[in-house]
């Protein structure tokens, strides 16, 4: 080997040295690490404060609206236009209408029928007054011709027998024809005063269907009453239960919307018998509206109920429950009725106290335990749980701050 090759090895020889130190190092840590790391995610057991909470589902309803309805005097209508679900109004806007057409045609009808009744009115009143005026000349006529007989029935006594008699058979017919006009005028009047009532009440019937059309006329157009948010109403209708949309046909009387008040606006839930005994009055909740995941509302417990009542919503058999009534302390304009909220309540808070995730705890042989880590592997602990709450249980004995745990059992391979 010459010189120049052994000062070539000799320069090399350290920076070997170094690379296989440093893979040694690496592969020395690496072991360590992979001894010393959990094969499961862990919790790191800690003391904060334990919130005891309750939760429920409620749905909200203001207990005060206006609601809108269909016309009841105009049968079923075809609708126009209808405010969007949700949208704000100020009092007087239009918040529904209706197809006019079949009603204003009806309304030209019924006051023409009306217009003929009132002619018809007047041309029997004026026959009637000149067959008055006929009869009652009739009557005069027969009145004169009874006293004309008379007198000359009053002469008997200086004329023949035959001339007396002829005379009193005169006065006789004259009598009977009086009679006859007198009770003729008296009919002719009573037919008259049928006649006239009879289109008098025609008439009225067509005057009461042209104020109905101009009512129903007027009512094509339902403005709100107050200022406020619009909650289209869902009613079953066309095969689904769906708020009316435009073009399709609402029936007499049919609730179409209503302008909820939104000062009354609640939340009302249901909460079973254990449940019902940890609330009061005045309690101070949360509020998460399904709808509106973005903001965060505080409220209070208004009314708990005192009796028990079947909950339909529920699964057979139907739980037996207490009404709840929670009130909202914050506005909002996206709050409408029906909107589901979840409801949380703080009833007790516990300071420094050991609180774990529910899903770190696991059940073996009757008795609840933890897993720990021990720097190599995880260790079965029993623990004694106080209270769940929630996604927390609080631990009263078993574990200490700084334990490590895992979130799922390590003895179960996947």
């Amino acid at each position: 080997m010459t010189d120049l090759s052994k000062f070539r090895i000799m320069k090399r020889a350290p920076v070997v040295a170094a690379v296989l130190l440093i893979g040694s190092g690496v592969i020395l840590g690496y072991t360590r690490l992979s001894k010393h790391t959990p094969n499961a995610s862990t919790f790191q057991v800690k003391r904060e404060e334990f919130l005891d909470v309750l939760q429920f589902h409620g749905q909200v309803k203001a207990m005060r609206s206006v609601t809108i309805t269909a016309p009841a005097e105009a049968g079923n209508l075809q609708i126009l236009k209808i405010a969007t679900d949700g949208s704000q109004v100020k009092q007087g806007d239009v918040v529904v209408e209706f197809d006019k057409s079949k009603t204003e045609q009806q309304l030209a009808q019924y006051r023409s029928t009306f217009k003929s009744a009132q002619a018809e009115i007047d041309q029997e009143r004026a026959q009637d007054v000149l067959k008055e005026e006929e009869d009652t000349t009739a009557v005069l006529k027969a009145q004169f011709d009874v006293e004309t007989a008379k007198l000359e029935a009053s002469k008997q006594e200086i004329v023949s027998k035959i001339e007396g008699s002829e005379a009193n058979l005169k006065l006789a017919d004259a009598q009977q024809k009086l009679n006859e006009v007198q009770v003729k005028l008296k009919a002719d009047q009573a037919l008259d005063k049928a006649a006239i009532d009879n289109k008098t009440q025609a008439s009225k019937k067509a005057s009461y269907d042209v104020e109905s059309a101009e009512r129903a006329l007027a009512s094509m157009t339902l403005s709100a009453p107050s200022s406020g948010m619009v909650s289209l109403i869902p009613i079953w209708h066309a095969g689904d239960q769906s708020p009316f949309k435009p073009g399709e046909t609402a029936w007499s009387g049919a609730p179409i919307a209503e302008l909820p008040d939104a000062a009354s606006m609640r939340v009302l839930g249901r909460v079973d018998e254990t449940e019902r005994g940890r609330l009061a009055l005045r309690q101070t909740v949360t509020i998460q509206f399904d709808a509106i995941p973005d903001r965060q509302f505080t409220g209070s417990v208004e009314q708990i109920g005192t009796i028990a009542s079947l909950d339909f919503s529920g699964s057979w058999p139907f739980p037996l429950n207490f009404n709840l009534q929670i009130a909202i302390d914050q506005g909002d304009l996206r709050l409408k009725p029906g909107m589901t909220a979840q409801v949380t309540v703080v009833v007790d808070r516990i300071a420094n106290a050991i609180t774990i995730p529910v899903q770190a705890t696991f059940q073996k042989s009757g008795q609840t335990v933890a897993y720990v880590w021990d720097d190599s592997s995880f260790r079965e602990q029993t623990i004694v749980v106080g209270r769940t709450s929630r996604n927390s249980v609080l631990v009263v004995k078993g574990l200490n701050p700084g334990d490590r745990i895992a979130l799922k059992d390590p003895t179960v391979k996947e």
